[in-house]
């Protein structure tokens, strides 16, 4: 049973914006890292940001810093990536994750993460 869906891909030409949610209701965000993910077509997948614990601290891949930003809206059980400016080179699925918290090594490291979403396409091209 999937308990994260991710919504709010789509295409974009380059330079614009788009908005990703990740509806997470059988989790509880304080004591869980909730991540995104990417993987485009023939590479890795990698992290790309995540929002850990009762702190909410924010972790983001050196690609994306000062263009997306992670949050989360405890209320609604809802994790968001705003993506701006964004690249043809962010042309990917997208995933939301998520991991218990306590004794996470590496936020960004995929291998730490017990539960995906089926994922959303970005496609950034004119």
């Amino acid at each position: 049973q999937v308990h994260l869906v991710e919504s709010g891909g789509g295409l974009v030409q380059p330079g614009g914006s788009l908005r990703l949610s990740c509806a997470a209701p059988a989790f509880t965000f304080d004591y869980y890292a909730m991540s995104w993910f990417r993987q485009a077509p023939g590479k890795e997948r990698e992290g790309v940001s995540s929002i850990v614990g009762r702190d909410g601290t924010t972790y983001y891949a050196d690609s994306v810093k000062g263009r997306f930003t992670i949050s989360r809206d405890n209320a609604k059980s809802t994790v968001h990536l705003q993506m701006n400016n964004l690249k043809p080179e962010d042309t990917a699925v997208y995933y939301c994750a998520a991991a218990w918290a306590r004794g996470l090594v590496d936020v960004l490291r995929d291998g730490e993460y017990t539960d995906w979403g089926r994922g959303t396409q970005v496609t950034v091209s004119s």
